[in-house]
């Protein structure tokens, strides 16, 4: 619980100040060019993969490839709802961000960051479906089937962002107007509230959780049913490959629940470590994604290799 009694209710907050990253002041051009940077490859690297699924008739046929290049878009867009503030933290540009500003940030982190979350589920049942229902999986995982889920997707996402903006900025804010934090999120604004945030952290705890738990407990439950299908692979290539398959989604699985569950399911936390954890999944995350998936996915290498080719044939010919 916390409550606010050394401000009057009169006033009334019309902007916040982000405090971003703490850093030493000799630091802030390096620092500025490397988030810089992370920003522009996250961009690139994800349009990349977006690029090539659409381009490749091999991929945009099937499903997973499908959820790939939805993964892709999102990790654009979430990116871009954080990086740009951190960058102009580096800069001697106003921290100040509007009242509105604050809220739509706060309401498109968690509509992207959740509608992620439910993505990594579908991904999960695709190979769940691939894996253990072989014969089967053309016709429960079409493309209108496929669409559908993703839909759902994005609308769970979007209430649940709205849920939490909606409690978030219900409760009045009359000052101190400083986020201790680099975007606008749950935990450092309710801080700045002129009001009992018990029952706001309350729901926001029970919230995430579901969602979070929820998805990770379905996600391990496909992975089970996929390592006794796998383990029932007689030969060792067999294996091999069913593996590969699932190590890209395991491994972008795991740099993005383990940081969640770090920030969000330790109520009334404020260690020092949220800013870097949550650094890692808001800025690290979107940028390592196209990379796993393209080194160590076989598909979408002989994609790139096949544009590639194509484009050079052309270019020969002209």
């Amino acid at each position: 619980m916390r409550r606010s009694n050394n401000t009057s209710l009169d006033t009334v907050v019309t902007d916040f100040i982000l405090l971003g990253l703490p850093h030493p002041p000799k630091l802030r051009t390096l620092l500025f060019l490397v988030f810089f940077i992370i920003y522009v490859l996250t961009q690139l690297g994800n349009l990349l993969i977006l690029l090539t699924v659409w381009a490749d008739p091999k991929l945009h046929a099937r499903p997973m490839y499908i959820l790939l290049g939805v993964l892709s878009f999102l990790d654009m867009w979430l990116s871009s709802v954080i990086v740009p503030r951190i960058i102009l933290n580096f800069t001697p540009v106003s921290k100040t961000i509007s009242f509105g500003g604050c809220v739509a940030q706060l309401y498109f982190f968690h509509f992207l960051g959740s509608t992620q979350c439910f993505l990594y589920t579908l991904m999960a049942y695709d190979r769940y479906l691939a894996i253990c229902q072989p014969l089967r999986y053309p016709v429960l995982m079409d493309g209108r089937f496929c669409t559908i889920l993703v839909s759902g997707a994005w609308v769970a996402g979007s209430i649940h962002g709205s849920i939490e903006a909606t409690l978030t900025f219900r409760l009045p804010y009359c000052g101190p107007n400083q986020v201790d934090y680099f975007f606008c999120d749950i935990p450092p604004v309710l801080r700045l509230a002129c009001a009992d945030t018990s029952v706001n952290e309350l729901v926001t705890f029970v919230d995430i959780g579901v969602v979070a738990t929820s998805c990770f407990m379905l996600i391990l439950l496909s992975y089970a049913n996929i390592v006794r299908a796998i383990l029932k692979i007689r030969t060792a290539d067999g294996r091999r490959r069913a593996f590969s398959t699932c190590g890209s989604h395991l491994t972008v699985v795991t740099v993005y629940y383990v940081p969640c569950i770090f920030i969000y399911l330790r109520a009334g936390s404020q260690s020092p470590l949220d800013g870097a954890v949550a650094v890692f999944y808001t800025v690290v995350t979107p940028l390592l994604n196209p990379l796993i998936y393209t080194l160590r996915n076989q598909d979408v290498k002989s994609a790139l290799k096949r544009i590639a080719a194509g484009r050079g044939s052309v270019n020969e010919k002209q």
